[in-house]
């Protein structure tokens, strides 16, 4: 399988998106507010006519039968592909700006000095709006560590930047409702949060490879100065066309995935092996997603069709979050940093967090 970033988005990630550090004339400016509210007047039509025309295109144009398993299948795919993709515009832009605010010297800055417990919290919070992506782990860590944060809060921050990030918000959300997705954020944070506390009593310091000390890291500041309100728009902007430029064929190829499974797959099937009385489905999903390295915008909506299909939530949600928060292509990018005995707490530790959440899910929805 190709080694893929979290979000498939390092070019949009510590230095930002190349054309967003500017501003236009006050002509532009002007165009750029007016094209803005067309599109989000087009966005908030198409959205609303969805479904409508999904079934239109299925039922009407095609011919197909809505008792039939392709019928199924394809009016499954024909919604759900362009509202993720509309919902992942908006998301991503709004994340965008959000994220012009921050960089990697700066949330170094922040975090430095800081109360440890208080540092679990921040960091966790922080790696949510502050690019990241697996390529970056290595001088982010390296960052960190020099100017003296924690060793267990640079792991709450580690741990939360690529496990909570807004393609799987954005995907729960359209999927699932705001619940769901809200359940996601809060347990990715107690996950980041409770982890990166543990690995810090632990004491592993001594695990960390010994040259990363004697590194000293040049500051490397994201957008030098006050961005304006135009600038943080372009960056937004510019942010969706890289971001949502490359994750949409991993969006359209887990729908096409999850429609399949929802129009052959028999009702009820799933629930056999991973259903809530499967005493041993959540460690299971936990242990298959931990080498399978995708992305949010692939097994999110393979992840509905299975509990359509009477998959546990909490079964599904553990497989999801081991997908996207164990990676194996980053864990093997923190080998360059880490000894093999830090890099083991900190996959047994994540790993028991997620099976936890699963099991929690599984017992109280």
């Amino acid at each position: 399988m190709a080694v893929r970033t979290k979000l498939d988005s390092c070019s949009c990630d510590a230095q930002g998106p190349a054309t967003a550090a500017h501003s236009g004339k006050p002509g532009s400016d002007r165009k750029l507010f007016i094209l803005l509210g067309l599109g989000l007047l087009l966005w908030t039509a198409v959205y609303y006519w969805l479904e409508t025309a999904a079934d239109f295109i299925t039922y009407d144009v095609f011919k197909l039968s809505a008792a039939s398993h392709l019928g199924s299948a394809v009016a499954f795919f024909l919604y759900d592909a362009p509202k993720v993709i509309l919902l992942l515009t908006i998301i991503v832009f709004g994340v965008g700006i959000v994220r012009s605010f921050f960089t990697p010297e700066r949330t170094r800055q922040m975090l430095a000095g800081k109360q440890e417990y208080v540092g679990n919290i921040m960091a966790s919070g922080l790696g949510i709006v502050t690019p990241f992506c697996s390529c970056s782990a290595v001088p982010l860590f390296i960052g960190f560590v020099e100017t003296g944060v924690p060793l267990g809060v640079t792991f709450s921050f580690l741990i939360a930047a690529p496990m909570i990030n807004e393609v799987a918000v954005v995907l729960l959300l359209g999927m699932f409702g705001w619940q769901i997705a809200a359940l996601y954020v809060a347990t990715g944070l107690f996950i980041a949060i409770l982890a990166g506390w543990v690995i810090g009593r632990l004491k592993l310091e001594r695990y960390i490879e010994g040259w990363v000390y004697e590194i000293k890291m040049a500051d490397d500041a994201l957008v030098p100065g006050r961005m304006t309100f135009v600038e943080r728009i372009r960056y937004g902007l510019t942010a969706v066309r890289e971001i949502v430029g490359k994750v949409w064929p991993y969006v359209l190829a887990g729908i096409a995935v999850g429609a399949a499974i929802h129009g052959y797959v028999p009702e009820g099937w799933m629930a056999s092996f991973m259903g809530k009385d499967v005493w041993w489905a959540v460690p299971a999903a936990v242990l298959l997603g931990v080498p399978m390295y995708s992305n949010a915008a692939g097994i999110i909506p393979i992840m509905q069709a299975l509990m359509e299909k009477g998959a546990a939530l909490g079964t599904t949600l553990a497989f999801m979050m081991a997908v996207i928060g164990l990676s194996l292509p980053e864990t093997i990018i923190l080998r360059k940093v880490l000894k093999w005995q830090l890099i083991a707490v900190f996959i047994g530790v994540v790993a028991a967090g997620i099976i936890i959440i699963g099991y929690l899910f599984n017992a109280v929805l």
